[in-house]
């Protein structure tokens, strides 16, 4: 059938219900539309046959039919969307490395990952800027949120989709950020094991601590620099891939991320000139087996424009020693478990 796409589901999917993949990915698809498809077989999973209620894993391919035809109305009214030659030289300067297999890029803040209801822009569809030498555009296998910027990895193939994607589940990739925090951490270096749900009754997509419905989430932080109290740059390594996860673990933490007001609130915000309220959430580094079983790709994304603003005003050195380095997983660090309210 023309126009069927076939979907990896990415590691921050994993363990979710096909129906609220959907509902998160394609938004317009009601829910007794999707049933229909289901039964028909027109939706599948791994080239089988799914029903709704059926739980995804990070790796596995779901086969996604044209809506159109079943009388529902496509998100996106093109397959691909028309490109300019600006823009194709804007979506190729963001490419930080490109083998025959990957292309890591550094996303730009503001840029959602996906398309969704009112979302006209999103980097899935530029990709086909990244064709290069290829037939086919390179596949997301994971995401970043709208306004969080920095590394994010492409499979130029379907057999590289599978073992990056099964590298992120497996968290044999290991991904660094850099935040600018509102309050510095206390302790300054530690840990937050702290279980994330959907928040019960929000309607967009929020996530709460949920020491009972939740899924685990972890994550390692330490402080580099601090301005007192008032403010520190800390560098954070997710060991799991919860939506939101880093967002919610520093509002946790009662140092929400400078911008952040959905987490973090009015608190969220420093007040003054000097610093940008966007988001200061930054994908720095990423490491992660190469497909071809030959080494490790490791890169690392410069920091945007208005977080190099606010290291400016705050005198913090982006070549400061050990700032890009990755945990060391052998040495116990400080757990954070205390409940700050």
């Amino acid at each position: 059938m023309s126009g069927v796409k076939q979907v990896t589901v990415t590691n921050e999917d994993d363990d979710i219900r096909l129906d609220r993949w959907f509902k998160r990915h394609y938004p317009e698809l009601s829910y007794g539309r999707l049933e229909k498809l289901l039964r028909k077989g027109q939706i599948r999973l791994d080239g089988k046959r799914a029903k709704s209620n059926e739980r995804i894993a990070a790796g596995q391919v779901v086969r996604v039919p044209p809506f159109g035809e079943d009388g529902v109305k496509p998100i996106n009214k093109k397959e691909e969307a028309h490109l300019g030659e600006h823009e194709i030289e804007e979506v190729r300067s963001w490419v930080l490395y490109r083998d025959e297999d990957v292309i890591v890029i550094n996303k730009p803040a503001g840029l959602p990952t996906q398309g969704g209801t009112g979302i006209k822009r999103h980097l899935d569809g530029l990709l086909h800027a990244l064709k290069f030498d290829k037939t086919e555009k390179p596949r997301l296998c994971h995401r970043l949120d709208k306004d969080t910027s920095g590394v994010l990895v492409l499979a130029r193939s379907a057999a590289a989709a599978a073992i990056l994607t099964k590298a992120f589940k497996s968290k044999d990739a290991r991904k660094l950020y850099w935040a600018l925090t509102v309050k510095a951490p206390n302790p300054k270096d530690g840990k937050v094991f702290q279980p994330i749900a959907k928040h019960p009754s929000w309607k967009g997509e929020r996530m709460v601590i949920d020491a009972d419905e939740g899924q685990d989430a972890r994550t390692l932080y330490r402080t580099i620099e601090s301005t007192g109290n008032a403010a520190a740059w800390v560098a954070l390594e997710p060991r799991t891939g919860r939506t939101h996860q880093l967002r919610v673990h520093c509002a946790y933490l009662k140092t929400p991320i400078q911008g952040d007001g959905k987490y973090g609130g009015q608190d969220a915000y420093l007040t003054g000139d000097g610093v940008s309220k966007k988001m200061h959430l930054h994908a720095r580094r990423i490491q992660i087996p190469s497909p071809d079983g030959v080494g490790v790709i490791d890169v690392t994304a410069p920091i945007p424009d208005h977080m190099k603003r606010s290291w400016d005003f705050f005198g913090f050195d982006v070549k400061t020693e050990d700032a890009d380095e990755l945990f060391d997983l052998s040495q116990k660090v400080t757990a954070t478990y205390k409940n700050h309210d």
